[in-house]
């Protein structure tokens, strides 16, 4: 029996939960796969999976070599596609998913143009304000912008994200115009209701210290589009990224805000569930995103094709 496809096998049932899913998976009988786990199992001497009725689970030695299985499956496919016609080619089905305002404007114009480069590859463009739990829904990579909590995801850093307050100059000439951000309590805040990225609040440096306030209003929204559009329909005031607004702000639509309090950059990042062994989508099309949104004419450009 194939040793490659055995060992196929196992990462395969390991990654599905399953013989019959991963047996489905390959248009082969649930038999089949159980043989080739068995052969390897015999082959080596250890006992890699412990089977029942309901559920698979690894022993300890079939949870080290998945490891050394992935590693090896990824390596190969690596070199095959190094070695193929053009170069590095990558194929398959490439799952992403980024915040809905970035998403169209910064995330969905790039995909077109990577699948110009890599055509064998087809792809999914999730677009959400929620946050999506890579692993768990099935995505490759995640775009998201702010700060990153701590977790056991693997992020790349690809470019800063500076947040500010704005206001139209219509609605700062009937309310006023902060001048400290704890005068902001007296004015109309136009808050996200539900993003996971702002729990802390609106952040700013006050004193050589960042701090989080949360200001409130009579208006909120789960989507920052509407909180952008607001804002433009002399609503309030709102702390939005500078890719949402300097257009307005250099046309005279909207006023920066309290820019001396601005909170130092966060940032733009990548992520995803693990490094060690991204398929070769996954790795072209951070590559590709970094390449962009490193350079400072990318942002430039999608300004003016917003205005």
């Amino acid at each position: 029996m194939d040793k490659l496809k055995q060992l196929e096998s196992f990462v395969s049932v390991v990654a599905r939960g399953s013989l019959t899913a991963a047996a489905k998976s390959e248009g082969v009988a649930p038999a089949i796969m159980g043989r080739r786990l068995d052969a390897l199992e015999e082959r080596l001497g250890v006992k890699l999976l412990v089977r029942t009725t309901r559920r698979i689970a690894l022993t300890h030695e079939g949870s080290a070599f998945l490891e050394d299985c992935q590693r090896l499956l990824s390596d190969l496919a690596n070199a095959e596609a190094s070695v193929s016609a053009g170069g590095v080619k990558a194929s398959g089905h490439l799952r992403i998913t980024a915040p809905a305002g970035f998403g169209r404007r910064h995330v969905a114009p790039l995909v077109t143009k990577f699948r110009e480069q890599h055509s064998d590859v087809t792809i999914t463009l999730n677009l959400s304000d929620r946050v999506v739990d890579l692993a768990g829904e099935g995505f490759d990579c995640a775009v998201r912008v702010g700060d990153m909590p701590d977790s056991s995801l693997v992020s790349v850093r690809m470019a800063d994200n500076r947040r500010l307050c704005v206001a139209t100059p219509r609605y700062l000439k009937t309310h006023g115009t902060p001048q400290h951000p704890s005068e902001l309590a007296r004015f109309d805040c136009l808050t996200l209701s539900s993003d996971a990225s702002q729990t802390r609040g609106w952040a700013f440096q006050v004193a050589g210290e960042l701090i989080h306030l949360k200001p409130g209003g009579p208006l909120d929204c789960s989507d920052g589009q509407v909180l952008h559009d607001w804002c433009l329909a002399d609503c309030g005031i709102a702390w939005r990224s500078t890719w949402e607004v300097e257009t307005e702000i250099a046309a005279g639509r909207l006023v920066a805000l309290l820019e001396d309090f601005a909170a130092p950059p966060n940032g733009i990042y990548a992520v995803f569930p693990q490094r060690k062994h991204l398929p070769l989508r996954v790795r072209l099309w951070v590559d590709f995103l970094k390449h962009h949104y490193s350079q400072p004419e990318f942002w430039r450009s999608a300004a003016l094709a917003k205005a």
